[in-house]
């Protein structure tokens, strides 16, 4: 109902919240979003996040959010991955473009600089026990 009403963006993201996916066809691992910080929500890295997600339809570079956390490339990277576990372009590319996107996976692997569908397969078989289609399917509704 919510995906009705709301958009499949807004019942994802209500799904994350309540720790369920958003449509359960059986045998699938639960889709949660990395915990970003349990504690010092008011962070740089925290704040930077917390506004990258609120603008997923803009262009972010790796660049781009290290300078609004006001840290180094190295640094700003290095809390990422520490916080998030994931690297940036799997944070901000793969899973978006897979939910909001009819792009190919090969190009969503190569984008999200993955390098090959077969790497991409591997890091969402680790991380959520499904391929990629299985996901954008579960998350698109289709």
């Amino acid at each position: 109902m919510v995906r009705q009403r709301l958009g499949v963006e807004t019942a994802n993201r209500i799904a994350r919240r309540l720790v369920v996916p958003p449509h359960r066809q059986g045998s699938q691992a639960q889709y949660i979003e990395q915990p970003v910080l349990a504690t010092a929500r008011d962070t740089p890295l925290t704040k930077t996040l917390d506004w990258a997600a609120r603008h997923l339809d803009a262009a972010h570079s790796l660049d781009s959010l290290a300078a609004r956390a006001a840290m180094s490339r190295r640094s700003f990277t290095r809390h990422f991955r520490q916080h998030t576990g994931t690297t940036v372009g799997q944070w901000l590319l793969a899973q978006r473009l897979l939910e909001a996107t009819a792009r190919p996976v090969e190009r969503i692997a190569e984008q999200a600089g993955f390098g090959t569908p077969l790497s991409l397969r591997q890091h969402f078989a680790a991380a959520f026990n499904t391929t990629p289609s299985m996901y954008r399917r579960e998350f698109r509704g289709g």
